[in-house]
């Protein structure tokens, strides 16, 4: 039988390893999707430059940064709870 502590130690890593395979995958798709497509979007253009070019240029590193910001809410959110469930058990 788990004791409290334990089970929200295990709640906390789960959710924590499903908020990082979730980020992942994200960061997954913005990596290589558009690097994919990126004959089809150099068709698009955008003062003078090629879609695919904003993606490479600006686009990925704001996702990217945006993964990151992401991570740090969602697990000082998570931290928080874990901590008022550590206190109320004790």
């Amino acid at each position: 039988m788990l004791t409290a502590q334990a089970r929200t130690r295990n709640r906390y890593w789960r959710h924590n390893l499903l908020l990082i395979v979730s980020l992942l995958c994200i960061w997954c798709l913005v990596t290589f999707v558009p690097a994919y497509y990126a004959l089809e979007l150099s068709g698009y253009f955008i003062f003078g430059w090629p879609f695919s070019f904003w993606m490479a240029a600006f686009g990925a590193p704001l996702f990217f940064l945006l993964i990151v910001g992401v991570y740090a809410w969602r697990m000082a959110r998570n931290d928080q709870r874990a901590r008022r469930t550590a206190q109320a058990d004790h």
